[in-house]
């Protein structure tokens, strides 16, 4: 009889973390045990969302926290519209003909009469603007969490509008940064995503793996990589990445990949995918590939540079990803990539094509420079950025809704 490969356990992280933050994490879960939850968010693949719900429900319910995640549908409409939420809320331009809120509405209740998100559970979590709404279809005998990953700072005003209002029925919003905070009724909460080193994306690699894994896909390794991984969208710059790399080649030369993928809820990511692909050329290479986590892990381990020059970024889990490999970012200094980056010790912050290129040719030309910024943004990123600490958040806030002021089961399991 074929064996079944174990899942990766909170005691996994004993080597990383301690013993002791092992025991405490257990013994918080122990105080939740039997509660359940259920995580609702608008795709099971692509993003950083994703990214961080699939091992952390595994590892919630590996605890003894009944935890479900559950996914909306939608039309291409509905994800028309959400996308176009999304980008406001990062303080993107109006566009009143994109504004299709019936469509939006509709679609959410649609979903709400197919889930029954409160039977048996103690918590609901719902992530991001797609699903927002669903509370306002709800009894509410439970508390419902807000969890949202975007960069708040400045949002379009007639987006916010139209949202604030979903988000005051919530119990709690959490946020990336407290620079997102916002002017609600509710309890805010601030939680930075993390990353789950237990996966093939992270796992170690031999030099020949990762020489075999850039082989598969043509990537020449003749000249140093500077490398971008991220979802194809309008704010992680990919013109201006490739921009800032052809100024930095005339003195140093170097070959650029921008590694992507497509998440299912993102209607623009293959318009995105191809007007970046049009600017591909001998050393510029732009692929569609990101769902190979070992392509990904080879790419952050053999990079010299890795960028993530992010216009607006909630948190951009790919400079927590290169940083735990011990590879230098530079960083858009936006948003949650200032929480990641501390500019000139662990990598460099850039606010323009042309620091991009600067600090490009910086570390491109500095051997040493490149390995004393890895080692720092390693351990950074082990101290802070580990799911772990995700997670032991999240259990808090759960042991704090035993005191919420709606009914919950809750206040019985604890």
């Amino acid at each position: 009889m074929r064996s079944i490969s174990r899942l990766p356990s909170v005691d996994d992280y004993a080597p990383l973390i301690g013993r002791d933050r092992v025991a405490r994490i257990k013994a918080k879960a122990r105080a939740l045990r039997g509660t359940s939850v259920v995580h609702v968010s608008s795709t099971y693949y692509g993003g950083g969302v994703a990214e961080m719900l699939c091992p952390l429900t595994l590892l919630m319910s590996s605890l003894g926290i009944k935890t479900a995640w559950r996914i909306i549908r939608g039309t291409p409409e509905f994800f028309k519209f959400t996308k176009y939420m999304h980008n406001a809320l990062q303080g993107g331009p109006a566009d009143p003909a994109r504004m299709n809120a019936a469509v939006y509405e509709q679609v959410i209740h649609q979903n709400a009469l197919r889930n029954p998100l409160e039977t048996d559970r103690d918590a609901v979590i719902v992530h991001d603007p797609q699903p927002l709404a669903l509370v306002a279809h709800y009894r509410r005998n439970v508390p419902w969490i807000w969890r949202c990953h975007l960069d708040l700072t400045d949002p379009e005003p007639g987006a916010w509008n139209y949202v604030a209002p979903w988000i005051a029925k919530y119990d709690a919003a959490i946020l990336s940064c407290p620079e997102y905070a916002r002017d609600l009724p509710v309890p805010q909460h601030f939680f930075l995503p993390a990353v789950h080193p237990f996966t093939a994306k992270h796992r170690e690699m031999s030099r020949s793996e990762i020489n075999e894994r850039l082989a598969q896909y043509r990537i020449p390794t003749d000249l140093p990589l500077v490398v971008q991984v991220s979802r194809f969208d309008r704010w992680k710059d990919p013109s201006g990445v490739v921009e800032a790399f052809r100024i930095a080649r005339r003195k140093v030369p170097a070959t650029l990949v921008l590694l992507g993928n497509f998440a299912d809820d993102d209607p623009e990511g293959r318009e995105i995918f191809e007007a970046t692909a049009r600017q591909r050329e001998e050393r510029i290479l732009v692929l569609p590939h990101g769902d190979d986590p070992l392509l990904v892990n080879s790419l952050q381990r053999r990079a010299a540079v890795v960028l993530q020059k992010s216009l607006r970024e909630g948190f951009g889990l790919t400079v927590a990803e290169a940083m735990l490999k011990g590879t230098p970012v530079i960083g858009g200094a936006v948003g949650g990539i200032r929480r990641q980056i501390d500019d000139g010790d662990n990598g460099f912050l850039v606010s323009s094509i042309e620091e991009a290129a600067e600090r490009m040719v910086q570390l491109l030309l500095d051997p040493r420079l490149r390995a004393r910024m890895g080692e720092r943004a390693r351990e950074k990123a082990r101290k802070n950025f580990l799911l772990t600490r995700y997670l032991e958040q999240y259990l808090d806030l759960l042991g704090s809704l035993e005191g919420a002021s709606r009914p919950s089961r809750l206040r019985q399991v604890a």
